[in-house]
């Protein structure tokens, strides 16, 4: 992860390299960064004035929102996202200042070019031509119906689910390569160790396949393993944790930088959900991929490549999950959802998912700010993603960044990285069961419409058939909530099943046994507007 607190006796050492690549007197690059991170460059440049900025609105920064997924907020406030051109050497003295003035680092993207910064800046900028496609490109593309109802599935691989693996993974990464740092040869040589531990743990499963992705530009290489979907293979679901790792005191080649926390740990939860996976026979019927990202110390290259690459070819990635660091508990919650540059829908569903599969937990929230890691990459370019982390902002690992890194300095037993596993497992199951969005012989029924504060709208009756099931969602504005039921119309103390949470995004469903009458019932918990979909097999 990009490192956002440090400790004060490290904060100068720790600096030197925390925002920064190799430095290159007068050579000339392209960031872009958050208000805060341009402040501190203003500072040390009082002269610096940045090519383009955007403003970023409250909902924007809840991607989710911008497809008119929720009241739309654009007047709330936000931040700034600025793109400016400065000499490489810089950096480590940026890095310094936010250290020092800001208690943080991170906050930063590197652009190949002006052209690829102002397309980040322009997909943030409310009103803009490509945000406008954006959003036209998200209200088309594939919305997952958020319904969970894997149990049967999921309940029994989580039992199987082991810290030991996790801890074994963790300490491979971290004591057999010197660092992992995206130029050395450790980083190579980690890239290779990986994609051989996940083509073995594939046993020649003719639906998977493990290669790396060659990135321009530096030598080490991300890694990406594939269980290909069976019937819905065009629909895509990424967990993704960063692979290499860095000191901020200098990081050579014999530089001491295990990271075995950041980010061996998210490598590793990633990894004991794919052997739990394989070793079940698990075959999604969407495609799940895997991927252990190179380069995200250095400005997230690694991903904002690959996520480059998918936008282009217009992959139909459904959903994506971070897992950067997932082995210190800093904080009194066990999983923290971050909310800002993520999608509220998804993060509404992983936290649902948690509540279902893992009750003993906690879940809080907390923001990391801009392009604090993989996942902004994702989110640059309007897929839905999600951030759960360790602790909370200000309690994140202080070990982070430099030797000591060790796995004794987080979890030794790898207990909380297991939390993160489980949690990844259901993620991974519920969404890659989904089949086509409209599967043979179903039919899906779309209605729209708005509800003041306390109204109720009734549906039906659909003629349901027996063996499929009765699903219900909704996505709009304000809070909505839905109501189901076969036989006679649902109150909102009668239903065969309900959802009712703080936003207009709601799914639920009944298994139907026998042929019968289904009816919705969809009440404004608040006003808003609501498009409700209604999928069933028909008699």
């Amino acid at each position: 992860m990009q490192r956002k607190n440090a400790l004060s006796a490290l904060a100068l050492a720790a600096s030197l390299v925390c925002l920064s690549v190799p430095a290159h007197a007068g050579e000339k690059i392209w960031i872009s960064l958050g208000d805060v991170a341009f402040g501190e460059l203003q500072k040390l440049q009082p002269a610096t004035r940045p090519t383009a900025s955007v403003a970023v609105s409250e909902a924007q920064l809840r991607r989710g929102e911008i497809a008119g997924l929720a009241t739309p907020a654009a007047a709330l406030k936000g931040e700034k996202v600025h793109l400016v051109q400065i000499d490489e050497d810089l950096l480590p003295t940026l890095s310094e200042a936010l250290h020092e003035n800001q208690h943080r680092c991170g906050g930063y993207m590197h652009h190949a070019s002006e052209r690829d910064g102002r397309r980040a800046l322009d997909l943030h900028a409310a009103g803009s031509v490509n945000a406008r496609i954006l959003t036209d490109r998200r209200s088309l593309a594939t919305r997952p119906s958020y319904v969970i109802d894997q149990q049967t599935v999921v309940n029994p691989m989580l039992s199987q689910m082991q810290a030991s693996n996790i801890v074994q993974t963790i300490s491979d990464l971290s004591n057999n390569y010197t660092n992992r740092y995206y130029q050395t040869s450790g980083g190579v040589n980690a890239s290779d160790w990986l994609k051989n531990k996940w083509l073995t743990m594939a046993n020649g499963r003719t639906d998977i396949t493990v290669e790396q992705f060659t990135h321009s530009g530096w030598k080490q290489k991300s890694v990406i393993a594939t269980i290909k979907g069976t019937d819905n293979p065009n629909e895509i679901v990424v967990l993704g944790g960063h692979l290499d790792s860095i000191n901020g005191s200098g990081t050579t080649e014999t530089t001491r930088a295990p990271g075995a926390d950041d980010d061996a740990s998210g490598v590793a939860s990633i990894t004991e959900i794919y052997r739990t996976l394989l070793a079940n026979n698990y075959k999604p019927r969407r495609t799940i991929k895997f991927m252990a990202y190179a380069a995200e110390e250095v400005g997230l290259r690694g991903s904002a490549e690959i996520a480059n690459s998918f936008s282009a070819a217009g992959a139909n990635v459904v959903g994506v999950v971070q897992l950067d660091m997932t082995n210190y508990k800093g904080a009194a919650n066990d999983i923290y959802i971050f909310t800002d540059y993520t999608d509220s829908a998804q993060n509404t569903f992983v936290t649902n998912l948690i509540k279902t599969y893992l009750p003993t937990l906690t879940v809080g929230t907390d923001r990391c700010g801009y392009a604090c890691s993989d996942h902004a990459s994702w989110n640059a370019k309007g897929y839905a993603t999600t951030m759960p982390f360790e602790s909370s902002f200000s309690g994140d690992n202080k070990a982070i960044h430099t030797a000591n890194d060790t796995l004794a300095n987080s979890d030794s037993t790898g207990a909380h990285s297991l939390k993160f596993a489980r949690m990844g497992l259901a993620y991974a199951v519920e969404l890659g069961s989904d089949g086509p969005t409209t599967t043979p012989g179903n039919k899906t029924e779309t209605f729209t419409g708005s509800l003041s504060s306390g109204q109720t709208k009734s549906f039906g009756p659909f003629k349901v058939g027996a063996g499929g099931t009765f699903k219900l969602s909704t996505t709009g504005t304000g809070d909505i909530d839905i109501y189901g039921r076969l036989g006679s119309v649902p109150t909102t103390s009668t239903y065969g099943c309900k959802s009712d949470g703080s936003t207009a995004t709601e799914t639920c469903t009944i298994n139907v046994t026998a042929n019968s009458d289904g009816y919705v019932l969809v009440k404004g918990y608040t006003a808003g507007s609501y498009t409700l979909t209604v999928t069933y097999r028909p008699q």
